[in-house]
C-alpha cells in the first residue's frame, strides 16, 4: 500500500497505508503516516500475572517479541523486545499519532483474559507505540520503515503513482529515489527543488522530497 505521489505542476496526496503497511522489521513498512502496525491481541491468559503497572503495557513497560500473539514482560529480562512509548485507548486511526520515530504499533484487542491489571477481567482495546530496545529502527529518520513517514525518510517508486518508504542507505530491498527534506504548511512552501509532495500529517502535513 504505498503513497500517492505526482510532480509539483501535478500535485497529489500520498495516502497513508493501512494497518499491515506497517511492519515493525526492519526496512518494512510504507511511505505516508502509517496509523499503525499489524493487528494484535491479547491471548487468554496473557496479561500480566502480577502487577508491572496499573495498565497492560503503559508507558516505559515491555514487549516481547512477536506482533500478533505477545506479552508484557520486564525490560530487564531476555524476552524483552520493545518499550511502549506511547500508550492510548481506542484505535490508532481515530485516536492521537505515535510519536514521530516509533518503530512499530501493537494493537490490542479487548479480551477478558483469566489475569489482567487491575482485576476486573478486562484488557481494553487500545494501541502501544513500540521503540525496539536494539537497533536497527525502522522508525528513525532514513530507517526505512516505522508508522510514519518523517522528514529524513527515503522512498522509492511502486510504479501507477505510487511510492513506498525504503532505507536512505540503501540496505533495504529497494533503492532510495527521493528523500524528505523539509516538512511544511502548504506545498506552496517547499523549495524549488522539490520533486515530490508527501501526505504527512500532523501540524505540518506535507512533506517536500527531493531527488537523491
Amino acid at each position: 500500500m504505498g503513497n500517492r505521489w505526482r510532480s509539483p505542476a501535478a500535485y497529489a496526496a500520498v495516502c497513508a497505508v493501512l494497518l499491515t503497511g506497517c511492519q515493525g522489521a526492519p526496512g518494512g513498512g510504507a511511505g505516508g503516516d502509517r496509523p499503525g502496525g499489524r493487528a494484535a491481541t491479547v491471548p487468554p491468559g496473557a496479561a500480566r500475572p502480577s502487577g508491572y503497572g496499573a495498565v497492560f503495557l503503559a508507558v516505559d513497560e515491555c514487549s516481547s517479541f512477536g506482533r500478533t500473539s505477545f506479552t508484557e514482560v520486564s525490560c530487564a529480562g531476555e524476552r524483552a523486545a520493545a518499550r511502549v512509548v506511547a500508550r492510548h485507548d481506542g484505535t490508532a486511526r481515530d485516536g492521537p499519532r505515535c510519536p514521530a520515530t516509533t518503530d512499530f504499533v501493537l494493537h490490542i484487542s479487548e479480551r477478558r483474559p483469566a489475569f489482567d491489571e487491575d482485576g476486573d477481567g478486562v484488557v481494553p482495546r487500545g494501541y502501544a507505540c513500540m521503540r525496539h530496545l536494539q537497533p536497527p529502527h525502522p522508525g528513525d529518520p532514513g530507517g526505512g520503515g516505522g508508522p510514519r513517514t518523517i522528514v529524513g525518510d527515503c522512498v522509492h517508486s511502486l510504479g501507477d503513482g505510487k511510492v513506498r518508504e525504503t532505507a536512505c542507505d540503501g540496505s533495504g530491498e529497494h533503492e532510495p529515489e527521493f528523500k524528505v527534506t523539509k516538512a511544511v504548511d502548504t506545498r506552496s512552501d517547499c523549495p524549488a527543488s522539490t520533486a515530490l509532495y508527501v501526505r504527512l500529517g500532523g501540524t505540518a502535513p506535507v512533506g517536500c522530497a527531493r531527488p537523491v
